[in-house]
Parts: C-alpha cells; sequence; structure tokens
C-alpha cells in the first residue's frame, strides 16, 4: 500500500455528520430504473464500464463535469439513488440493497468487470462491491469515502459499530420526523466543509432540500454501522482512495486525518491513498482536474 500526504478532520456534531456524508457528454440514454437506483450511460462503446455512485443526499448531476472528462475514453454509468436529489424513491433504502442491485444490473447488462468510483456514501458501497463480491469489478476508487466512517466523528480508529450504534439510532429517528426545509437547513450548517465556493454549496443544499428525509435518515444509519475495515484485507481488488482535509486550516488536524485514513488501508492489499490537503468534500467541485487526473492515472496503471 501506498499512502501519499494524508490528513483529518474532526467533526463530532450531529450536523457535521450530514456534512460529511452529504455526503453521491458523447452520448446519452434516458435514465432507467434499476431497483433502488437510475442509470443514465455516457460515452456508450468509449471503452471500458465505470460506474459512478454519488453520495448521500446527491444525485448524478454532481459528477456532470468528471463524466464529461472520462466519457471520450470510458463508458460512464451514472447511479442515482432513489431518495437522494432529485430522483424520486420511497423509503426503504438500505446499503445492503443498493449493492445487490448493482450487482444485478452488472449482471443482466453483461458488463465485464466495471470500474467503480464513489463518492462518499458511494466509496462506502465500492468497499463492499470490493470486500464481497471482488469477481464482478475491476479496481475501485473512493472519493472521501471511508471503509468505516465512525473515527471520522469520534477520531480514533478503536471505535466500532457497536459504539455508534446507539447516535445512528437516534438520527435516524431525527430524520425521520424531518421535513424537507429542515433537511436542507441542517445541511446548511455544515456545508462549509463540503466544498469551497458558495455556489457549490449551494448545489449541496439543493439537493439536500429535495431529498427524502426518511431515505437520508436510513442511510445515515446504514453508513455508521456499516465497518468493512476487515473483509477488505481478504479483497485483492486495486483501490484508490482519495482523501479530502482542505476544510480545516491546522497542520495538527490534517496529520490528524492522515492518521486516520492511513490506520484504515495499513492492511489491506493494493491500496493506494492519496490525500488532498486543499480541497473538501465534494473535490470534484474544488479541482476537477486533479480527480480526474487521479483517476484516469490509476485505471490506466497495470
Amino acid at each position: 500500500m501506498t499512502i501519499i500526504n494524508m490528513v483529518h478532520f474532526k467533526p463530532h456534531t450531529i450536523k457535521l455528520i450530514t456534512g460529511f456524508c452529504v455526503l453521491l457528454f458523447c452520448f446519452q440514454l434516458h435514465a432507467s430504473d434499476q431497483g433502488s437506483f437510475e442509470v443514465e450511460i455516457k460515452g456508450k462503446d468509449q471503452g471500458q464500464v465505470l460506474i459512478l455512485i454519488p453520495g448521500l443526499m446527491s444525485d448524478a448531476s454532481v459528477f456532470n463535469n468528471l463524466a464529461a472528462e472520462l466519457s471520450p475514453h470510458y463508458e460512464v454509468h451514472l447511479v442515482s439513488v432513489k431518495g437522494f436529489a432529485s430522483t424520486p424513491g420511497g423509503d426503504n433504502f438500505s446499503l445492503t440493497s443498493l449493492v445487490q442491485d448493482l450487482l444485478r444490473y452488472i449482471d443482466n447488462n453483461n458488463l465485464q468487470r466495471p470500474h467503480i468510483v464513489g463518492h462518499s456514501m458511494g466509496g462506502l458501497t465500492g468497499f463492499m462491491l470490493a470486500s464481497n463480491y471482488q469477481d464482478k469489478i475491476g479496481k475501485l476508487v473512493s472519493i472521501d469515502g471511508l471503509p468505516f466512517i465512525g473515527p471520522i466523528f469520534t477520531r480514533t480508529n478503536s471505535t466500532t459499530v457497536d459504539m455508534m450504534m446507539p447516535q445512528a439510532q437516534n438520527i435516524r429517528a431525527m430524520y425521520a420526523n424531518m421535513s424537507k426545509n429542515q433537511l436542507a437547513v441542517q445541511t446548511q450548517q455544515g456545508v462549509s466543509i463540503q466544498a469551497t465556493s458558495a455556489s457549490d454549496q449551494g448545489k449541496i443544499v439543493d439537493m439536500a432540500k429535495q431529498s427524502n428525509p426518511v431515505t437520508v435518515g436510513n442511510a445515515i444509519f446504514d453508513a455508521l454501522t456499516t465497518d468493512m475495515r476487515k473483509l477488505l484485507t481478504h479483497s485483492n481488488t486495486h483501490i484508490l482512495m482519495l482523501g479530502a482535509s482542505g476544510g480545516v486550516m491546522q497542520e495538527a488536524q490534517h496529520e490528524q486525518i492522515s492518521a486516520l485514513y492511513w490506520q484504515q488501508f495499513e492492511k489491506v492489499n493494493n491500496a493506494k491513498v492519496v490525500m488532498n490537503t486543499t480541497v473538501r468534500h465534494f473535490m470534484f467541485f474544488d479541482d476537477l482536474d486533479w480527480v480526474s487526473q487521479q483517476i484516469t492515472q490509476f485505471l490506466g496503471e497495470e
């Protein structure tokens, strides 16, 4: 495993949990329904398939610029999870169902080991695929999404799912009683660590305002209670972890983030961690060229 310039931040309130999670062209098809998500395809027949999975309260539109960079060379399948942002959907979200629907989509469309690019919770989804179904996918790029997000809030990798469970249950119950406007207000409180520009922050809040609060609460519960660290050590999937710490100012905070990220991958085969200390969580908003270059270079490696 290779680690490059690693970092960390210390959000610990519910609003920062929401903030961190806020967490997912050449040719285009109308979005097609795939159970827990919809898909649109760009760059048809351009080469190896990439599946892009957005994070919490995001739809595929967050990847528009990134997909434009990638679609001349890859066939890009953009996922929009039902209940997030502009994608209508019910309340019964689960990460397990999302993974199973992705596997069904890969099989039904005869996709040959597609590469996975996931942001935030989309990265966690990718780690679930890499841990349990490595024969179904190619390489994995996680954009600021960890195998277990609990340590981001507790600031220690000794954190367990059992420790996070009471907080996860409380958050799920709280979101079940939120309106969409309240969800947007909650997101606004932590949006400064998500993206640098006011325009991009506005996009994030707008997506939150369109999201289903019950779906969001269920997704946060699953993210806080899913730990792929141990299972991932048995995977041979080639992984690129892109981490962001531009939301903090002090060098000691960058170093703390670096340690937390590194510790989650120190026993993972074929994993490379690259940290960027100037971009924030939606790093493809802050520095599209850097993210695109990191992905294309990694995918092009033998």
